[in-house]
């Protein structure tokens, strides 16, 4: 793969992200959204949605790494469906954020939040996009997979850890 689709890739996952952090600025909070069954708030619900997205972002890790030791089908599997899972998990806490709550710079915990939700699809974005272009410069993968797990790591730490920290660990 040329650069050129490289920085496309990276463009368009720049896009995702600046368009959905303005999309929470213009956006007027509902302060309530969509709750989970068996949650006793959204932020409950949140909370451990993302944590369950950053244990599988752990499995990510771990089986990346034994991909890239030749790990072979089982490893690819395994990091495949829990990417997928992954993803799936962060989407009614995206719907939440975003709906709820919308982009804050209140604090700075909050700033950083905000800042880590709109990155995260915009690394998943380039990341898939760069995935399904054979020919590609070896790093691209890695270093966008790593980006998209220190900003899923900065959601967690600023969101689902600080509500289990403050609240306890409640559904």
């Amino acid at each position: 793969m040329r650069p050129g689709p490289l920085v496309v890739a990276v463009a368009l996952g720049t896009m995702v992200s600046v368009g959905l952090g303005v999309y929470g600025r213009v956006h007027e909070p509902a302060l309530v959204a969509i709750n989970v069954a068996g949650f006793s708030s959204g932020t409950a619900a949140k909370s451990w949605l993302g944590t369950a997205a950053f244990a599988l972002a752990l499995v990510q890790l771990g089986s990346a790494r034994r991909m890239h030791r030749g790990g072979g089908r089982v490893a690819a599997g395994l990091h495949r469906w829990s990417g997928r899972a992954a993803v799936l998990l962060t989407v009614p806490v995206a719907v939440h954020c975003l709906y709820a709550l919308g982009y804050q710079d209140t604090t700075v915990r909050v700033l950083v939040h905000s800042l880590a939700g709109c990155a995260v699809y915009g690394a998943f974005v380039a990341k898939m996009l760069v995935l399904g272009r054979p020919g590609g410069p070896r790093w691209a993968v890695p270093v966008l997979g790593a980006l998209l797990f220190v900003v899923l790591t900065a959601l967690w730490l600023t969101s689902s850890l600080w509500f289990f920290t403050t609240s306890g660990p409640t559904l």
